[in-house]
């Protein structure tokens, strides 16, 4: 990436422009063969069970929540980082959300917007603080989120004494935990939305081109005047505020803040986002792969199910494609440096 002067503007039919179809898709047509040959084994094998819209949706409701976590760590990744907090920032904000919402008193909508709008703002302030962290205290990323994730659970234990929260306005279950537009689940419309939107700020705006240019050369970014510090802040609050959405998403959908059942999302994000095409050193990823990763242990999972396998051979075979994953991007930075 040649960084001679500022990247935010591009002059028309510049190559940084002409590239958007490539950044939105990128390279991921190797990932996306794989999730269709996995379609369609296991549509050939019960396709009576597999291949029912009612499946295919059971599939996007449980990958839903991860989607809209993913979108965040793959800004994290691009950029350079590593967001290790994501499932406990969940939690956490949505046991903010969860004590809003009951201390306002008799349930409505009211008490829905505002325990919304208090979720994404738990989590954000949260990311914020996970990049002052690591831009400030100089604190590497890795520790800094493995720290966070403990205290963001541990705080959401201290606040509800290790129970879990369950008055949750019926409205908002009614919409956004089982409630349909267009026939497809609320939960599955946000979690596309969030894709899109964030696949588009990634690669056609000023924002996502700096997210790339710091991800690929931190030092060249700072030459050409992008204040890498608030960036990576900003960076990080967002990965925290769609944690945040992802928490009142799972509070509508299970009525309840489920303390104790996104232990392992952190690793799960990460192994979607990297299956997808995003690279762990930087600079490299695309939504579109990330949606992609994260669908593949979400069709396994049910798949092993319907053809009556254990389904704790997706756990084996998310493991294998994630070391496979990271060895074939190693070998592609080897080989770009080598030209």
């Amino acid at each position: 990436m040649t960084m001679t002067g500022t990247p935010t503007e591009a002059p028309a039919g510049s190559p940084v422009r002409g590239r958007g179809r490539r950044l939105l898709l990128g390279s991921a047509t190797d990932i996306t063969a794989i999730l269709l040959v996995i379609v369609i084994v296991f549509g050939a094998l019960n396709p009576a069970a597999f291949l029912t819209s009612a499946n295919l949706i059971n599939v996007l409701i449980n990958a839903s929540l991860l989607i809209v976590m993913a979108a965040g760590a793959t800004f994290v990744l691009i950029a350079g980082g590593v967001d290790l907090s994501v499932g406990s920032v969940l939690v956490f904000s949505g046991v903010i959300a969860g004590k809003v919402m009951v201390a306002m008193g008799p349930q409505g909508w009211a008490a829905s917007i505002v325990g919304i709008a208090v979720s994404l703002l738990a989590g954000a302030v949260w990311g914020a603080i996970n990049g002052i962290v690591i831009t400030k205290m100089r604190v590497p990323p890795l520790i800094a989120t493995l720290g966070s994730f403990g205290a963001a659970q541990g705080l959401a234990q201290i606040i509800t004494d290790g129970n879990d929260l369950k008055d949750i306005p019926n409205e908002l279950i009614d919409t956004l935990g089982v409630g349909r537009f267009l026939g497809l689940p609320w939960l599955v419309v946000v979690a596309l939305l969030v894709a899109l939107v964030a696949g588009c700020v990634l690669a056609f705006t000023r924002y996502g081109r700096r997210t790339y240019a710091i991800g690929s050369n931190v030092e060249a970014a700072r030459r050409a005047g992008i204040n890498v510090d608030r960036h990576l802040i900003s960076v990080y609050a967002v990965a925290g505020l769609l944690s945040g959405l992802a928490g009142i998403m799972s509070y509508a959908e299970f009525g309840s803040t489920t303390l104790s059942g996104h232990s392992t999302d952190n690793l799960a994000v990460i192994a979607a986002v990297v299956i997808g095409g995003t690279s762990l050193f930087g600079g490299v990823g695309t939504m579109w792969g990330t949606l992609v990763g994260t669908m593949i242990p979400a069709v396994l999972a049910n798949g092993l199910v319907i053809v009556g396998l254990n389904s704790f051979w997706r756990d084996f075979t998310v493991g294998v494609v994630l070391v496979v994953a990271v060895y074939l991007d190693q070998l592609r930075r080897r080989s770009r440096t080598k030209r």
